[in-house]
């Protein structure tokens, strides 16, 4: 194997290897005939007969074997396993390139290919096709406890169980992560509405199967899936346009409570096209200056001002008034709330310092809603301090509202800054109370200054039992607590007459004054 791998090298030393085996050959021939009569030589005939033809035949003989296994055999070898390995290159190659590592399913490169196929198909028979489009619910979670490894475990036994669902002719495909495609083909060909039948029980199929425990090395899990479903045949979308309806119809699925199946439909498209347009205008809207801040007036029971609660109006140049129930959270998915949240903070708070310098307006109390998002900022605190600095408040003059809703997630960082900032001076209000998630657990551990009672108690106050109780409860509950009780969406003398009765003095609502512009909120307080 040394001689082989020598000769092998280069070109050079295969031929050193030639001449070698040439001198060899020449000894060996020497050898065989050392015995020849010297006379028999002498003779010319015979000397030119032996160094003519003989020496060059035996010669022959001898160096080709040797020359075929010491160079030939050895180069044919390597050629061949080069091509092997040259094959066996191509081949992994080719795999990585059109399928999935964890799982072995095609990828989004194949799936691709395979649809256009798949079109064609439905083109030439008429047959509708299906494209299920799903995601593992809460996937992140088992990453995050159990670790990759396990995620990695459910991914392949997903992998395992769709393909277990469908038939020889489907296509399964992960695209990445916990999304997973399902591509059916030759559905019914006598009406789109049969198909959808088709589709529906193959869905419901794949989500009663996912829907098993998994075992997962040691532990089990229950897995659940949310699918989006588009449908088509003959009508011209492109490959890329299916998959973006099916994931569209996919997230309509994830808001509908998750662990079910949408199918798509256009008004999906054009609400998402709406969103899109409305996410651009929203980023340029802080720039363009059209973000305004209107004041509700908060009233205790003689009708005397307590201060009021900031509200954020966008004031679009062709749109008019965007209600905050559309931009609001738009900005809180898109993060746009992080800086919206903080100019609302520092109008609220150049506002604060300007009533400080009115009789009139300086023991005005401003409410200010603050989100999640801000909320879960590292620094919240410290830009809250920095901003109470710069403008140089009063701290007890401002009081941040937050909703019952975001208490659910880190509940002790969150009751770590509140404390923080009520140690300066700021208030705390707890919006919408009764909506939302609150435990009494929780709710003695915040350091609250006051309960807002939602709206959605109050329409009905007057005629309703169960909102009667519901609205006693909390005023007691908030009393024993020592924490103050303001319920907004009072409309009516009826409304504010059982609360007084009730020992609920402090109010907001359409009775006393509706949101409006500075100017307004400020003239109005000399008629109250």
């Amino acid at each position: 194997m040394k001689i082989s791998t020598i000769v092998l090298n280069t070109p050079t030393r295969v031929v050193v290897a030639l001449a070698l085996i040439v001198l060899v050959g020449e000894f060996l021939i020497m050898a065989l005939f050392e015995n020849i009569s010297i006379t028999l030589m002498k003779d010319p005939f015979l000397r030119k007969l032996f160094f003519y033809v003989v020496d060059p035949i035996a010669l022959t003989v001898i160096v080709s074997p040797a020359l075929y296994l010491l160079v030939f055999r050895p180069l044919n070898q390597q050629r061949q396993l080069a091509e092997s390995r040259s094959l066996e290159a191509d081949s992994e190659i080719e795999h990585l390139a059109f399928f999935d590592q964890i799982t072995g399913l095609p990828n989004r490169r194949l799936l691709i290919d395979r649809l256009h196929h798949a079109f064609a198909s439905s083109q030439r028979s008429g047959r509708e096709g299906a494209l299920l489009f799903l995601d593992l619910d809460n996937f992140k979670d088992i990453n995050d406890t159990l670790g990759h490894d396990i995620g990695d475990l459910l991914l392949q036994q997903t992998a395992q169980r769709l393909e277990s669902c469908v038939r020889e002719c489907d296509t399964v495909a992960r695209l990445g992560g916990d999304e997973f495609v399902v591509l059916l083909e030759d559905l019914s060909k006598q009406s789109i509405e049969a198909a959808a039948i088709q589709t529906k029980a193959v869905s419901e199929k794949i989500l009663a199967t996912l829907n098993q425990p998994h075992q997962l090395a040691k532990h089990e899990h229950h897995s659940t899936a949310s699918i989006g479903v588009a449908l088509f045949s003959d009508h011209g979308k492109t490959a890329e346009e299916l998959l973006k309806q099916a994931d569209i119809a996919m997230y309509q699925a994830k808001k509908a409570g998750r662990n079910t199946l949408i199918f798509f439909n256009p008004k999906m498209q054009d609400a998402i096209n709406a969103r899109t347009v409305l996410e651009s205008e929203l980023g340029k809207a802080l720039e363009k200056q059209q973000f305004h801040l209107y004041y509700q007036i908060q009233v205790d029971s003689s009708h005397h001002p307590l201060g009021a609660e900031a509200l954020i109006r966008w004031i679009h140049p062709e749109r008019g008034m965007v209600s905050p129930d559309q931009f609001i959270p738009l900005a809180e998915d898109t993060g746009l709330i992080l800086p919206i949240g903080q100019w609302i903070l520092e109008t609220a708070c150049t506002q604060l310092k300007a009533w400080e310098q009115d009789a009139l307006t300086r023991d005005l109390v401003l409410a200010v809603n603050v989100s999640a998002r801000q909320v879960f900022q590292a620094d919240f605190v410290a830009q809250i301090q920095a901003t109470v600095q710069r403008y140089a408040i009063k701290p007890m003059r401002l009081k941040l509202e937050l909703t019952e809703s975001m208490l659910v997630k880190n509940i002790e960082n969150t009751i770590t800054a509140m404390s923080a900032l009520k140690a300066i001076g700021i208030q705390f209000s707890l919006d919408d109370f009764g909506t939302g998630y609150s435990s009494l657990q929780h709710l003695k551990k915040l350091p609250l200054n006051e309960l807002k009672i939602d709206q959605s108690f109050v329409h009905a106050l007057a005629t309703d039992s169960s909102d009667k109780a519901i609205v006693r409860t909390i005023i007691v509950m908030a009393q024993s607590l020592s924490l103050n009780v303001i319920v907004e969406g009072v409309e009516t003398e009826e409304q504010q007459q059982f609360l007084m009765r009730n020992s609920c003095s402090h109010y907001q609502g359409y009775l006393f004054g509706k949101p409006v512009p500075i100017e307004e909120f400020e003239a109005s307080l000399g008629i109250l």
